[in-house]
């Protein structure tokens, strides 16, 4: 069942779980993802503990708990995703001693509702990374306009970053170089460059619903052709900018004195539109020092069905160009999607700790204590 997902591993890519859960915790289920699975981190974001807490009893003792206290559905929210990452990241621990702390790692984000926030952004991502305690946690910021100074800050003060929510090749540019003035600004501060890991991640799936979708309103059979290759082409593209950027001058001075490269990492893996293959966004982005973060159902059909053939990134960029090319000269704006799918990606987010919040809190009441 696994031979797909040691070739992927084999073949340099990470293969992280994007979900999370206390029932995969205490189930054992999240150490046999790491035993059977070749699974080596895990992702979450507000959409995944919304899902994780308004199912099942897994958090009601906790919740008791927390309510009993009167504490606020915001603390109660920090209390519960923290310690969910903090076993998850223990369960992981091995992993990251092994790999001298490039996986074994556990992400964690900010509020999304700070998302244009610079300054509460970086008080965020401070509190989480002291609440949860753990070398192997990564702290998720988007890749904002304001998340863009935040990330700086953050590497800046020695604190692992996982930036979210890219779509964009020059936004994805501007991250990586956000990244290295963090790193730089940690050498100053006399850090330990080698402790500071970071991965990108860049979305991919959306892309291709967005961008399908406008196709098909041009409706050509030169259009037609097009569907579900702008999304790879990106995250190929994007591939080309990261390993200019990790051949720099700039980065082989910070190389020097022990810094490690931000690995891109393939997010949105699951593939939206049923007629595509559904391990598409797994077998197609294939290359060397990357993390592919799945589903459990896009882990499940790589597993079994995968088509893992070397490299399928490299040596593509000719033409990943020159697919988004034809994508512009039918009149689809580039920019403009990219732009309307950051926006979604953090409206999308923000809705679901909105929902998380509305959830917890009918929780919270449903446990409290009745006074005596």
């Amino acid at each position: 069942m696994t031979d797909a997902l040691k070739r992927l591993s084999d073949e340099g890519v990470a293969i992280w779980l994007d979900d999370l859960s206390r029932k995969r915790i205490t189930s054992g289920n999240l150490a046999e993802l790491i035993d059977q699975s070749h699974v080596v981190g895990v992702t979450t974001n507000p959409s995944i503990f919304q899902k994780a807490i308004s199912q099942g009893d897994g958090y009601d003792q906790q919740l008791t708990d927390l309510a009993a206290r009167r504490v606020t559905v915001e603390e109660a929210i920090r209390m519960i995703t923290t310690a969910d990452v903090r076993d998850a990241a223990d369960i992981l621990r091995p992993v990251y001693d092994r790999t001298d702390g490039q996986d074994g790692r556990v992400s964690i984000e900010v509020d999304p509702r700070l998302a244009h926030n610079t300054l509460a952004t970086v008080a965020e991502a401070k509190q989480l990374a002291w609440l949860v305690d753990r070398p192997n946690t990564l702290i998720k910021i988007p890749a904002t306009e304001a998340g863009l100074p935040a990330i700086t800050e953050v590497i800046g003060r020695g604190i692992s970053v996982n930036v979210t929510l890219i779509f964009s090749l020059e936004r994805y540019r501007e991250v990586m170089d956000a990244y290295l003035a963090g790193l730089e600004k940690a050498k100053a501060a006399g850090l330990d460059l080698s402790l500071i890991h970071s991965v990108a991640s860049f979305f991919v799936s959306r892309v291709d619903s967005e961008i399908d979708k406008r196709l098909d309103a041009v409706g050509t059979d030169e259009a037609k052709a097009l569907k579900g290759k702008a999304a790879l082409a990106n995250a190929r593209l994007a591939y080309q900018a990261y390993e200019e950027v990790f051949s720099s001058d700039r980065w082989t001075a910070l190389e020097r004195v022990g810094a490690n490269k931000q690995r891109p990492l393939w997010a949105s893996t699951g593939v939206k539109d049923p007629a595509y293959k559904d391990t598409l966004y797994v077998d197609d982005l294939v290359a060397p020092n990357t993390v592919n973060t799945m589903p459990e159902a896009t882990l499940e059909a790589t597993a079994d069905h995968g088509r893992i053939t070397g490299d399928t990134v490299r040596g593509s960029y000719e033409q990943a160009r020159a697919e988004l090319d034809a994508v512009a000269k039918l009149g689809i704006s580039y920019d403009d999607v990219v732009q309307l799918l950051e926006d979604e990606g953090v409206e999308k987010f923000e809705a679901s700790w909105n929902d998380l919040l509305k959830s917890t809190e009918a929780e919270l009441q449903r446990l409290a204590p009745t006074e005596a």
